[in-house]
C-alpha cells in the first residue's frame, strides 16, 4: 500500500456513507495504520448530498482533507456527478450500479456493483447497500484486511443489525461485479 490513500464515499443522506467511512477508518486502525475520517452532508440530512472522506496512511496524516482521491465510491448518480472530477487519473471508481446509470468519460478502473439491488433482494432493506459496497471495496482494493473490516463492523453497528450487516459485507466480498 502507498503511504497515503485518499478515499471519498458519496451518496445521499440515509444511504450510510458516513457509517461506511467510519467503519473503513476503524478497519485501517485495526490494521495498524493511521486513519482520519471526515463527513459532510446537507442541512436536510436525509436525502441531501452526503460524503465521507477517509485518509489511510502508514505515517502521520499532516493534512486532514482529501484533495484528489485514489478511490471514489459513489452510491448514486448525483454523488458521482459531483465528485468524479476529484478522482485521480487511473484511480479506482466503484459505483452502485443500481443507482448510477451514466459514468462520465474518466481514466480510472471502474467497477459496477449492484449493491442496492443486492441489499433489497437478500436482506429486504436497501439500508445494507453501504455495507455491501464495503465488501466490494475490500475485495477490489485489498485496502484493509478482511477480518479487520469485519471487526470494525462488529464494533460499529447495533447487536440487533449485526448479523445482517456481517452478511451484507460477506455478500459484497463475494458478489460478481462488472468492470
Amino acid at each position: 500500500m502507498q503511504n497515503r490513500i485518499e478515499i471519498k464515499i458519496g451518496g445521499h443522506g440515509g444511504q450510510g456513507v458516513v457509517l461506511a467511512g467510519q467503519i473503513l477508518g476503524k478497519a485501517a486502525v485495526f490494521d495498524g495504520k493511521n486513519a482520519l475520517q471526515t463527513q459532510t452532508y446537507g442541512a436536510e440530512a436525509r436525502g441531501s448530498l452526503a460524503r465521507s472522506e477517509v485518509i489511510i496512511s502508514d505515517g502521520k496524516i499532516g493534512f486532514p482533507a482529501v484533495r484528489k482521491c485514489d478511490i471514489l465510491l459513489a452510491m448514486n448518480q448525483k454523488s458521482l456527478d459531483a465528485h468524479f472530477k476529484n478522482l485521480k487519473e487511473n484511480g479506482v471508481l466503484i459505483v452502485d450500479s443500481s443507482n448510477v446509470e451514466s459514468i462520465p468519460e474518466i481514466k480510472a478502473r471502474i467497477f459496477r456493483v449492484p449493491a442496492t439491488e443486492i441489499a433489497r433482494k437478500e436482506f429486504g432493506e436497501i439500508l445494507y447497500a453501504n455495507i455491501v459496497m464495503l465488501g466490494a471495496l475490500t475485495r477490489i482494493t485489498n485496502l484493509v484486511n478482511k477480518e479487520s473490516l469485519e471487526k470494525a463492523i462488529r464494533d460499529s453497528v447495533s447487536e440487533r443489525t449485526l448479523g445482517a450487516n456481517l452478511n451484507a459485507y460477506r455478500k459484497g466480498l463475494h458478489t460478481k461485479f462488472e468492470t
